[in-house]
C-alpha cells in the first residue's frame, strides 16, 4: 500500500461552508459503499452542511457529471474503481476517467478530489475501500484532499 506519508485524517478546518459533490460510480457495489461512506464522514468530520451524491453508471461516466456540476459546487469528490480484466478496457477507461477529472479541475477551478481506484484485482479494491477490513480508506482520503484544496485557494477567485 503506498499510504506511507498521507495527511492524517481528520477535520479539514475553514470547509464547513463549502458545497461539496460526491459523485460515484455504480459498478462494484461493496467497493462503492466503502469509498462513498469515506468521503460522506471526511465531509461531516470538515462540518460541511451542503454535500450532494450523485450516482453515474461507471468511472468513464464520471468526468461529464463533474464537469456538469463543478460550476454550482466548490469541490467535486469522484469516486469509481475498474478492476483489470483481460483486455485493454482498464487503460481507455482509467485514462480517460483520470485525463476527464483533470481537465474539470483544471478548467474550472474546481478541486476535484480522485477518488478512482485502479486495481488489478478484487482484493486490491477492497483493501482501499474503507471498509471494516480495509488497509486504506480512499473515499476520505480524496473528499479531505479536496477540501484542503478548496479552502486553500478561497482567497483566490475562480478561472
Amino acid at each position: 500500500m503506498s499510504g506511507h506519508g498521507a495527511p492524517a485524517a481528520g477535520a479539514v478546518p475553514g470547509a464547513g461552508d463549502l458545497r461539496v459533490a460526491i459523485i460515484a460510480a455504480q459498478w462494484h457495489t461493496e467497493v462503492m459503499n466503502g469509498l462513498v461512506a469515506g468521503a460522506q464522514r471526511a465531509v461531516a468530520d470538515s462540518a460541511v452542511r451542503d454535500v450532494q451524491l450523485l450516482r453515474v453508471p461507471g468511472a468513464f461516466e464520471l468526468s461529464v457529471a463533474a464537469a456538469r456540476v463543478a460550476p454550482h459546487v466548490d469541490v467535486v469528490v469522484a469516486l469509481g474503481v475498474v478492476i483489470r480484466g483481460g483486455t485493454p478496457h482498464f487503460e481507455y477507461v482509467c485514462d480517460a476517467a483520470t485525463s476527464g477529472l483533470t481537465q474539470v479541475s483544471v478548467r474550472t477551478g474546481v478541486p476535484v478530489g480522485f477518488g478512482l481506484l485502479t486495481c488489478d484485482d478484487d482484493a486490491q479494491a477492497l483493501d482501499r475501500a474503507g471498509l471494516a477490513d480495509s488497509k486504506e480508506d480512499k473515499g476520505y482520503e480524496a473528499a479531505q484532499a479536496a477540501l484542503a484544496t478548496a479552502v486553500t485557494l478561497q482567497a483566490y477567485p475562480r478561472i
